[in-house]
């Protein structure tokens, strides 16, 4: 092959190169002379055919393309000549996922599909909704942010740094999907029990709205993660070479509550008034105080207060079968009075107040909780946060968990401290002393923070405990006997909060929507599941669970004047479950 090769000797010395050899395909967008100088526009088609087809996610059916579609689009050569059904393709894709015996590589599996074929992978995820969670979501998901920088390959949601001040309508624009229904959005400072994880924290959004999809069966196309980066305190995220975040130290005060006021207004602006924000694994003081100031605004929730709450409250409610008495007749303990503690704490509270009719802030007295420096009695009240100063009680001072079980004599013992292994021998056998079932939550995630093991409780207490995790553990063997772990796991109850407060309009969170989901969830555990010792439903029941809890919501929504779509259907949980996405393949014109 011949070339003339000449030079222009300009200032910027560009070479330009002329082929001799002809009847090539004329290179139109100057790609193949372009220097780095020398800019490309990325000319894209409007209707997805041929090969731009099996790289859109959306739409992609792998070998599932018919040949009348192989035809119609332009596929025939780009597929091996193969017919197969999603069936098929689950099962090896299942059986792929299986071969992996590291969880973050199965995790790292299920993104790729996500990214190459979105109705497979929620075929996948619902059709082994229990195996393929924990890799999802906690605890898998929680490795998977503290490597985020390294798996890194491909965005799956929206980044919004404090290099966008001043232009986030402008970025929340450049999001391709237009119709959107649910936000989750984080800043990375207190991701589950790992603490702050900056903007490698993205893994909690996409994977809270894979759930929503798979569990929830709101439309993929109508979620949108997006991560708030503001910095990191994380000296080792701020050295590694990897790190895919601001490298800088977080920023706060009025820089903070500025970019999140923006935020908030542009997702109104862009989206509309029945917009929902999920926040997620905000720091306490950011995530009361966000919770509080938006409210009244707009439809806000935030899981880590209000999701763990009403989870936790429906297991307690479902507890009742097998201890026996009313949620008033109980006195709970919590180690750790953060966002999770607080809110479950609250919404106890309320529950009993609604119940018996007595006042709030009596019903609080029969709810204690410790925090590092001990009980939160009243002589604390002037030195405490504002969220734990309802549940500062007449008290003498009590610094250990243990002398603190033998002073209140709980019947219900929660651990939301993010600390691993602080439920010792000696303050579960306390419980068991003191209570014929005592119910132990250790909910801190992910598996490795929990205050206690499964197989902990029940041998501490001769297989006499009432246990629930945040993260799922394994059954465990007890003197013969097999006893299964309950997951407090919030994924029972926002999918299908979600949808009932999207299917309804809704333009408000309300506490009492919080109970109807919490009564909800409990209505869905069988007598098959006591027998076992369960107080929550299996997984595998998920989206008729999450369509009951969505039609109690949207009836409690219609009830307190804050559901906009009108008329109210006449049978809520068809409605629910007419309004949910499947993710079997659609045919091709």
């Amino acid at each position: 092959m011949e070339s003339t090769l000449q030079e222009v000797k300009d200032e910027s010395s560009v070479v330009e190169l002329k082929s001799t050899v002809h009847g090539g395909v004329q290179d139109v967008y100057g790609e193949d002379t372009a220097t780095e100088d020398q800019f490309v526009t990325p000319w894209s088609v409007s209707v997805a055919s041929g090969y731009t087809l099996i790289r859109d996610p959306h739409h992609n059916k792998g070998l599932a393309f018919t040949e009348k579609e192989r035809d119609a689009h332009y596929l025939r050569g780009l597929l091996p000549p193969v017919v197969i059904s999603q069936e098929l393709q689950v099962k090896k894709m299942i059986n792929c996922i299986r071969q992996y015996l590291v969880p973050l590589q199965k995790y790292i599996a299920m993104m790729d599909l996500q990214g190459r074929n979105e109705k497979l992978f929620y075929k996948l995820l619902i059709n082994h909704v229990e195996e393929l969670l924990p890799v999802v979501y906690t605890p898998t998901v929680g490795e998977a942010c503290q490597k985020y920088g390294s798996i890194f390959t491909h965005p799956h949601g929206l980044f919004i740094s404090l290099k966008d001040k001043g232009k986030i309508l402008e970025v929340l624009r450049n999001w391709p999907e237009k119709n959107i229904q649910v936000i989750v959005v984080t800043d990375g400072e207190r991701i589950l029990g790992l603490g702050d994880l900056g903007c490698h924290g993205m893994g909690i959004p996409v994977g809270k709205l894979a759930l929503y999809t798979a569990l929830g069966g709101v439309r993929p196309s109508a979620c949108l993660p997006v991560t708030i980066d503001v910095g990191t305190n994380n000296q080792k995220l701020l050295d590694d070479e990897f790190y895919i975040g601001l490298r800088q130290k977080r920023a706060t005060g009025q820089e903070y509550a500025e970019l999140l006021q923006e935020f908030m207004t542009a997702v109104k602006q862009n989206y509309g008034e029945k917009i929902l924000v999920q926040f997620e694994d905000f720091a306490n003081h950011n995530a009361f105080d966000l919770l509080a100031k938006y409210g009244t605004t707009h439809l806000v929730f935030n899981d880590d207060i209000q999701g763990t709450a009403s989870v936790v409250l429906g297991g307690l409610v479902a507890a009742l079968k097998l201890v026996g008495g009313s949620l008033a007749d109980h006195r709970f303990l919590f180690l750790g009075a953060g966002e999770a503690g607080t809110g479950i704490a609250e919404l106890i509270a309320l529950e009993v107040s609604k119940q018996t009719n007595i006042p709030v802030e009596e019903t609080r007295k029969n709810i204690w909780l410790v925090d590092s420096k001990g009980l939160i009695v009243s002589s604390r009240k002037e030195s405490l946060q504002h969220f734990k100063k309802p549940w500062a009680h007449e008290h003498e001072p009590v610094k250990e968990l243990v002398d603190a079980v033998n002073a209140i004599k709980p019947t219900v013992l929660i651990g939301t401290s993010g600390a691993g292994r602080t439920f010792t021998k000696e303050v579960v056998e306390s419980m068991a002393s003191l209570n014929e079932r005592p119910i132990i939550l250790a909910l801190s995630n992910p598996t490795s923070q929990s205050e206690c093991t499964a197989e902990e409780a029940y041998t501490w207490t001769q297989g006499r405990a009432i246990y629930c995790s945040g993260s799922p553990f394994p059954p465990v063997e007890y003197e013969g006997k097999v006893y299964t772990p309950g997951q407090a796991n919030n994924a029972y109850i926002f999918p299908g909060f979600g949808l009932g407060l999207i299917m309804s309009g809704t333009i408000r969170v309300h506490d009492d929507m919080l109970l109807a989901a919490s009564e909800a969830l409990a209505s869905q555990v069988s007598q098959e599941d006591y027998d076992k010792g369960l107080i929550y439903p299996p997984f595998t029941n998920i989206r008729k669970i999450s369509a009951h809890i969505a039609a109690k919501v949207a009836a409690k929504s219609y009830e307190l004047g804050l559901a906009t779509r009108l008329p109210e259907p006449k049978d809520l949980e068809k409605y629910a479950e007419s309004c949910m996405y499947s993710p079997s393949y659609r045919s091709f014109r």
